[in-house]
């Protein structure tokens, strides 16, 4: 039997606070542009599956009841109580929480409460660029504020996080911009922008980045499937290959997130490059019932030191649930299969799980 004791989950969101009705639950389910088939819901995917099998016992339903029984025992308990229930159920025993959504969502303090766990910040370099352009006047102010900004920022958070491959795509140029090229992006940015208008421009999302180089916190970098709106064409991970060039030595580590369907490129960057990790989080939660099969494929490429357990989950704790219960079905199948052919011993395969499972993020975000 392959334990995994505790999970450090190093990548995820708060959840929401409001009750849901089962479109507004669906559309949680899986993020698309439309409504789902005729005759059909969101819950016919893989990741509504694996919240019919486990998040039932957690409120006291059986594994795989309908759809609108789990809404209505989830209403029964309240959306508070719901959540203490399934966040504690998780086994997830540290959060490191993006708070860069926007929404009515919990942040670290609540996800610590909630879930009886430790929490961390992750800080979004876009959001925090867009704040500061809120508040700035000139080219100058906007300029200074966010280097100032993300100077203070990392005095207290425990990595960055970046959306610049959904914003604009992964192939940037990789050194960082001059401070003209700098000066004249923001000048045209701030002078097009309404207030709370996206960061997309390429100039300055290459600045912001390396911003966040030279602070030395981690670096996590969204690749794969992201925004509906998103192009995946953009957003695989070997397109950063020069950037990772170019960041080598420098003491900041880059964290692939997600990935999924390009994991198996974001494991061979993280085999690589020795500041280079792979994310399995929402990979998994995407693949559901084949979870195990995507695991092994990360596995076969990323040495496992490299390998971090995220959730990847966002707006409802089912999905932090189910991130954790599929990464520990799959890593228990893939392992237990290896000891059980005689490839591993079952102490080498303990090791390896607690690696990835916890003790991998302790050492990157130096959590202890």
């Amino acid at each position: 039997m392959i334990e995994t004791p505790s999970l450090v989950d190093q990548y995820c969101h708060g959840v929401l606070r409001t009750e849901l009705g089962l479109g507004t639950f669906e559309a949680q389910l899986a993020r698309t542009e439309g409504p789902p088939a005729p005759g059909t819901t969101l819950f016919d995917t893989q990741t509504g599956f694996a919240v019919r099998r486990w998040c039932p016992p957690l409120l006291g339903l059986e594994p795989h009841c309908a759809p609108a029984r789990y809404l209505a025992r989830r209403r029964e308990l309240g959306v508070l109580e719901a959540g203490r229930r399934l966040l504690r159920g998780s086994g997830i025993t540290t959060y490191l929480v993006d708070t860069g959504l926007p929404g009515d969502l919990t942040g670290p303090a609540d996800m610590a409460g909630d879930g009886d766990a430790d929490a961390r910040e992750i800080v979004r370099l876009e959001l925090l660029a867009e704040q500061v352009a809120d508040t700035s006047g000139t080219v100058e102010a906007f300029l200074a504020n966010l280097a100032e900004s993300v100077h203070g920022a990392a005095a207290t958070a425990v990595a960055f996080t970046s959306v610049a491959g959904l914003r604009h795509g992964l192939a940037l140029a990789p050194e960082p911009p001059g401070p003209g090229e700098v000066r004249g992006a923001a000048g045209r940015w701030l002078a097009g922008r309404r207030v709370g208008g996206p960061l997309t421009d390429p100039v300055l999302l290459r600045h912001v980045l390396w911003i966040a180089v030279a602070s030395g916190l981690p670096l996590q970098l969204h690749a794969g499937l992201g925004e509906p709106a998103s192009r995946i064409d953009r957003t695989d991970p070997v397109l950063l290959t020069d950037f990772v060039r170019a960041t080598a030595g420098l003491g900041t580590d880059l964290i692939l997130l997600h990935g999924y369907p390009y994991h198996r490129h974001a494991a061979h960057l993280a085999g690589v490059f020795p500041h280079v990790y792979a994310d399995s989080g929402a990979a998994l939660v995407r693949t559901g019932a084949r979870a195990a099969t995507v695991l092994a494929e990360i596995m076969e490429l990323a040495p496992f030191g490299k390998i971090l357990f995220s959730t990847g989950a966002h707006a409802l704790p089912e999905l932090h649930v189910v991130g954790a219960r599929l990464f520990r079905e799959a890593l228990g199948r893939v392992l237990g299969t290896w000891v059980a052919d005689g490839a591993w011993s079952l102490e080498d395969a303990q090791r390896v799980a607690r690696l990835i499972a916890a003790d991998n993020a302790r050492r990157v975000y130096g959590l202890g």
